[in-house]
């Protein structure tokens, strides 16, 4: 009894201690991606007794393989999948030998799914490109190997199946193998495999077969179960992007997150970004147990030997080896979403545990990716796919996807809907000549006349708001200025971007030389138009508050700014009302001190076009009127 036990224990031991290959299939319609998997599970003995009479039954009731087992009907599953005999979603296994762990994802073949492709693969250390001996290398041979490329896969496992149709001819597998290999030398792919099977028959699948005793090469299996995957990895540079702040109780306060890559070891220096602090580990926690080192892909805790603040989305790394830091990059962008791209939406980016604002500044070239021609394209849509320069609101810290997948990998999510839209795959920090250049090649003209080289729709759309003048007109002490800042306050709570100008402010500053004459008024003015409608011109709104008591410099000033964008208030006050509520100056005139003071000495011309404010305290009617 104890023996057994002692058994059983050393068993579990062991499994847990294999290693694990993730692995994708695809390849076109009915090249037999799904039959292949099938056919995997069934000859290695990983199905249970009621997996084995469901397929059985399936077979004979919805399979496409005459009267032999449909295999596909194990991966499958979707009533839609089975009445067409078409592979639509990913499809996972999971299934384990005595030498490895195995997840499999079955990516449909069809074009229209090629976001489902690009999901399956992002995990992928490994994928079996199927090709119908029949047909040989096609162009959704290319697309997949291409999309293969794009993740990052080192190891490619072509398999020419179908081959009892041609009756295992040794001339039809060389001459596929090499159109394959002439078109892949093209891609950055450094392990290739190609073998000839047969997923229905079993050929090749999991024992070698007697038909073709040409092949030199493994079966299916025996080349899964031994191929060298762990060398994949980056344990050359730690990267720890912070994802917890653990702090159970006072005596503990630790960082939790994965191991995106390298190796930490206890009483390693590392060191914090963006805040550049430096600290060393003084411990490794796991669930299980404190660890004197840990390396991608394990979840750890850390402890330092100093505290120090940081926080989720930062990161922990070697001070030696540090990642790339900019705010813009170039990317290969796959687009995922059933909505085009618009280039001026700010979208938000999740990088590692990291999330800020981006947007696209440019579609460099799109990929047709069944020829590999680049296409000058002005958006994306569903499935397509291409270079892109990308800008964030703050610094991203990352390595090219080529070398560190984790770090070099990010979503963009769009920030109305939250969809995922689309991942990328960084490839570098963009050059500051490269982005002068593409401005000034594109609108070096319109710089040169002083136009902006943001449309005032862009500028719209970015802010959510109309750039537009609110004058707010009438006598000293109707309350002009209160009435300003509180619809100032209003349109900020609503997410507005706003500012005030009022006569006390801008004399200080701007017109500080000038006195208060009829002309210098009218300059005044003038300059505060101007600079109204330069704030129009970015999409901001302003909010002035003047007296303006003559209706023909209103009028110029409507002019200045653009009549579809001056709005005209009055305070309907009148000059006793506004004596209560300042008495000193209207005694200051009373008593002679001061003089052309508007309603008293200086005419006050009551507009005859505008919105009429009787109570201050009451803003709706002009934020009705803000478009």
């Amino acid at each position: 009894m104890i023996d057994s036990k002692l058994n059983i224990d050393q068993f579990l031991d062991q499994d847990e201690k294999k290693d694990l290959l993730r692995l994708l299939t695809a390849g076109s319609v009915d090249d037999g991606k799904s039959t292949l998997i099938g056919r995997l599970l069934f000859d290695s003995k990983k199905l249970y007794e009621d997996q084995l009479t469901a397929l059985e039954r399936d077979s004979k009731r919805v399979g496409n393989a005459g009267e032999e087992i449909d295999y596909a009907l194990l991966l499958d599953g979707l009533k839609a999948e089975r009445e067409q005999g078409i592979t639509i979603d990913v499809a996972y296994r999971y299934f384990s030998t005595n030498k490895r762990k195995f997840i499999i994802a079955d990516t449909p073949g069809h074009e229209q799914y090629t976001r489902n492709m690009i999901t399956g693969g992002s995990t992928a250390n490994l994928a079996i490109i199927l090709v119908d001996a029949r047909t040989g290398v096609i162009t959704q041979t290319k697309r997949h190997t291409y999309l293969v490329s794009l993740l990052g896969i080192k190891h490619v496992v072509l398999a020419i199946n179908k081959m009892d149709i041609v009756d295992y001819k040794e001339e039809v597998y060389n001459q596929i193998s090499e159109d394959y290999k002439d078109f892949a030398s093209q891609l950055n792919i450094p392990d290739i495999q190609c073998m000839p099977l047969s997923a229905l028959k079993g050929d090749n699948v999991v024992d070698k077969s007697e038909n073709m005793p040409w092949y030199h090469g493994p079966s299916l299996l025996d080349y899964l179960e031994t191929v060298h995957v762990v060398s994949d990895r980056n344990f050359e540079d730690f990267r720890f992007p912070i994802q917890y702040v653990l702090r159970p109780n006072l005596d503990f306060r630790g960082f939790s997150g994965k191991v995106a890559s390298g190796i930490i070891r206890k009483g390693d220096e590392i060191m914090a970004i963006p805040s550049g602090k430096k600290s060393k580990v003084s411990g490794i926690h796991t669930y299980e147990g404190e660890l004197e080192e840990a390396f991608c892909p394990q979840g750890i805790t850390l402890t330092l030997e100093d505290e120090i603040d940081i926080s989720r989305g930062e990161m922990l790394v070697h001070s030696d080896s540090q990642p790339k830091s900019s705010r813009q990059f170039e990317a290969m962008l796959v687009w995922m979403d059933e909505q085009e791209m618009n280039l001026h939406t700010q979208f938000v980016i999740k990088h590692t545990t990291n999330k800020t604002k981006a947007r696209i500044d440019e579609i460099q070239y799109q990929v047709d990716v069944n020829t590999l021609d680049k296409l000058d394209k002005e958006t994306f849509s569903l499935n397509e796919i291409g270079r892109v320069t990308i800008s964030t609101n703050q610094p991203l810290f990352f390595d090219p996807y080529y070398k560190n997948k984790s770090t070099g990998a990010f979503v963009l999510i769009d920030p109305v809907t939250n969809n995922t839209c689309s991942v990328g795959m960084i490839i570098d920090k963009a050059k500051e000549e490269d982005l002068y250049s593409r401005i000034a090649d594109m609108d070096r003209e319109k710089m040169n006349r002083g136009e902006s080289l943001i449309s005032v729709s862009e500028r719209e759309e970015r802010y959510n708001q109309r750039g537009q003048t609110i004058w707010i007109t009438g006598l000293h002490g109707s309350g002009k200025r209160e009435l300003a800042y509180t619809i100032e306050k209003a349109l900020f709570d609503k997410g507005k971007t706003v500012v005030v100008f009022d006569g006390a402010t801008v004399r200080a500053g701007l017109s500080h030389e000038l006195d208060y004459s009829l002309a210098d008024r009218a300059e005044h003015l003038r300059r505060v138009a101007h600079m109204c409608k330069l704030l129009n011109d970015q999409g901001v709104i302003a909010i002035c508050a003047f007296i303006s008591p003559n209706d023909n410099i209103r009028q110029q000033v409507k002019e200045i700014i653009g009549e579809d964008r001056f709005t005209l208030a009055y305070i309907n006050k009148d000059v006793e009302e506004c004596k209560k509520a300042q008495p000193d100056l209207y005694g200051k005139y009373e008593n002679e001190i001061i003089k052309n003071l508007p309603g008293m000495d200086l005419l006050y011309e009551v507009p005859t076009e505008a919105i009429f404010i009787d109570d201050i305290t009451s803003t709706s009617i002009i934020l009705e009127s803000i478009k």
